[in-house]
């Protein structure tokens, strides 16, 4: 999926003339889809989560299903081929427990077939859970280990090491596809023209990079369609982070210098790009061309502050992705470091699910398989610790890059260092983490205490919605747990009941819950696994406390929702603002309780109002997205009492929609044949506030 940047940088040509005008600036992309409860949708800077804590790994293992398991392993194994392949240990309820690969299947089932081997308390459940095995055979070991890091992915085997909140990485795309190149921000499948420059660790990352670079070279950062309508340059042009080249502000051959400086200096060659800038700084500088001189100051110190941000980057390592883990309290820290072309595009810590037996070395290696399922991996990998089938992982790499892969675990130069800084920010991850974790685990427990919970909330939702006098109606969920918001389980609900009285908040939450909850409560289609595991944290999944922003009729409406649904084992917990909306004076209604204040600095009452807050603010925007969109497509239009004759009138006088939203009401009052009330109903319009 393609994305126009949201930032947007500066620093113009020299010499090119100002507007003085006041243009608009290029529209951004706004995603107004209704997204139902079984559409999946990620945050870009979604913090990664702590696993649930691992089974006790000295957990005795029954007598009797331990030699069932043995037998039908042995079962597999007399059937199993001699070569490599992939297999998966079932349940009874015909669930993956394990996924494994193998140069010699049988041989590796013979292993666990064997009753009087000693095996890990790991292993053993394993093994006493398993009635069945499957196998796939494959030519080469090589490819069952890409075979098998692709199903742990898919199946998420409750005794594998599976890697967590993964998704696609951005990338900053220089567009080949139109004669003035466009730079902006890329996810997913590169298949639009252009030059890919990347992975960076976080969109947040890419767009400050985007930012800066716009200053530096004045890349357009419009759409193309954006582009084409112009008739002078947007607001862009005017702060000085893009050249014009849609009103010719700029030539061509201008513009394609400008691109091609941008694509040397994403390539590797920053060095070359500055002294030519700091040339041409100097040259300006002694032709006494004093503000072309500043312009290009300007542009290199725009440079410099990319690789001021960057960190550490390497002068011998071109390209290479580095991994350091680190293992503490039963869980496991992976911080992954991007280099490429000479520069840190950024880092990001993971926190692999994986028991408490296994070796830093096996979580790493699954790891690594698994990162790579969907990612082109670079021509080096750098690790922390020495792998046992290193060489076989870089052939399975090497398969998928299409050229050699280097694995390496380095003992000592740059490239040592670069580990030691990565496990060092694994460690720290982790420590904050753990100690995130905790303060977050105490919450819960006074949430326990204090609202009579049956036990500590694993997972809470709390609702909100948002309209202005009825229109554009959205409902919103916020999920929240153990290690804090859980941002890729946000939901929003676009309001489609029919009749519906403008601004019933009743009837959009009924709307909003039986839309969330009917997927839970209706048995699941045959060979759907609609019911989510316990273990399991993708969603669905049943909430142990929903949270409601508002009263007793509230409360009251959603517990008739509840029952009418059969829902009997989650909480429910209505928050009512305080007179005048004040923070720390909210009362808590429960069903069957009396209503609860909390004293005003009470953390638990603290932990609610963010959860409130955070329901609020999730919805407000995705309502803004939603009226944006409308206003967008439909205009004036949209507005009681403004038709096709002022219409024209104020698009005539100032120019765009986008200025008319800026006006003030005296600024409107001011357009022929505007009155003061319309100029009002305008302005209100524009400003009203959604509740």
């Amino acid at each position: 999926m393609d994305h126009d940047s949201t930032d947007n940088s500066e620093a113009p040509k020299p010499g090119l003339p100002q507007q003085s005008s006041q243009p608009d600036v290029p529209p951004q992309e706004l995603a107004a889809d209704d997204i139902d409860p079984a559409t999946v949708t990620a945050e870009d800077e979604d913090d990664a989560r702590l696993p649930e804590p691992s089974e006790d790994p000295h957990e005795a293992v029954a007598e009797g299903p331990l030699a069932v398991g043995h037998a039908a392993i042995e079962q597999a194994m007399r059937l199993a081929p001699t070569s490599a392949g992939v297999y998966r240990m079932l349940n009874a309820a015909h669930d993956v427990l394990y996924v494994g690969k193998a140069k010699n299947v049988r041989k590796r089932l013979a292993s666990y077939a064997r009753a009087n081997a000693i095996q890990p308390a790991r292993i053993l459940r394993m093994i006493a859970a398993t009635v069945s095995v499957e196998i796939v055979s494959t030519p080469t070991e090589t490819e069952a280990l890409l075979l098998e890091a692709n199903l742990i992915k898919q199946l998420r085997p409750r005794f594998n090491v599976q890697l967590r909140d993964d998704k696609s990485f951005p990338y900053i795309l220089i567009t080949g596809d139109h004669w003035a190149p466009q730079i902006l921000k890329h996810r997913g499948a590169q298949t639009r023209p252009g030059q890919y420059f990347g992975p960076f660790a976080s969109a947040g990352a890419v767009n400050r990079t985007i930012t800066a670079l716009q200053r530096a070279f004045l890349v357009r950062s419009c759409t193309d369609s954006f582009f084409e309508s112009r008739t002078r340059p947007c607001l862009l042009y005017q702060i000085r982070r893009c050249s014009g080249p849609c009103t010719s502000e700029i030539d061509f051959p201008g513009y394609t210098e400008l691109v091609r400086e941008a694509k040397d200096f994403l390539s590797g060659r920053s060095r070359l790009v500055k002294q030519q800038l700091a040339a041409e700084m100097e040259r300006a500088s002694a032709e006494l061309e004093f503000e072309t001189a500043a312009l290009y100051r300007d542009r290199l110190a725009a440079l410099s502050a990319i690789q001021s941000q960057q960190g550490i980057n390497p002068r011998t390592v071109e390209e290479a992705d580095v991994f350091a883990i680190h293992q503490e309290g039963g869980y496991s820290c992976v911080e992954v470091f991007f280099f490429r072309t000479g520069q840190n595009w950024g880092n990001r810590a993971y926190f692999p699910r994986a028991e408490k037996s296994y070796t830093p070395e096996e979580v790493l290696a699954s790891f690594l398989a698994q990162f790579y399922d969907d990612k082109p991996p670079p021509k080096l990998i750098l690790l922390s610790h020495q792998l046992e089938e290193a060489e076989l992982l870089a052939d399975a790499l090497s398969i998928k890059a299409g050229s050699k892969v280097e694995v390496t675990t380095p003992r000592r130069g740059e490239k040592r260092e670069l580990i030691a800084h990565a496990l060092t920010n694994a460690r720290e991850a982790l420590g904050r983490k753990l100690a995130d974790t905790a303060t977050q685990g105490r919450l819960l427990q006074s949430l326990v205490t204090t609202l009579g919970l049956p036990h500590p909330p694993k997972r809470i939702e709390v609702y909100d919605n948002s309209h202005i006098q009825g229109t554009n109606a959205v409902g919103a969920m916020i999920v929240a747990g153990p290690d804090g918001f859980i941002k890729n389980q946000y939901r929003k609900f676009n309001i489609k009941s029919e009749g519906l009285t403008p601004g019933d908040d009743y009837a959009m939450m009924r709307e909003v819950l039986h839309r969330r909850f009917k997927r839970l409560v209706s048995p699941a289609p045959e060979g759907d696994d609609v019911k989510a595991k316990p273990d399991d944290d993708s969603f669905p999944q049943w909430p142990d406390l929903v949270i409601i922003d508002g009263g007793r009729g509230q409360l009251n409406a959603v517990k008739e929702i509840f029952e009418g649904l059969g829902l009997t084992q989650v909480s429910l917990m209505a928050v009512a603002k305080g007179p005048d909306r004040d923070a720390g004076r909210e009362t808590l209604f429960m069903p069957g309780k009396e209503a609860l204040k909390l004293e005003p600095r009470d953390p638990v009452l603290y932990f609610i109002q963010r959860l409130r807050d955070e329901a609020h603010r999730f919805v407000i925007g995705s309502h803004r997205k939603l009226r944006k969109k409308d206003i967008r497509e439909a205009g004036l239009q949209e507005i009681p009492g403004i038709g096709p004759a002022r219409k024209r009138a104020l698009l005539h006088h100032f120019g765009t929609l986008k200025e008319i939203e800026r006006a003030s009401i005296a600024d409107l009052g001011k357009v022929p044949g505007v009155s003061a009330e319309s100029a009002r109903k305008i302005f209100e319009f524009f400003h009203a506030q959604p509740r």
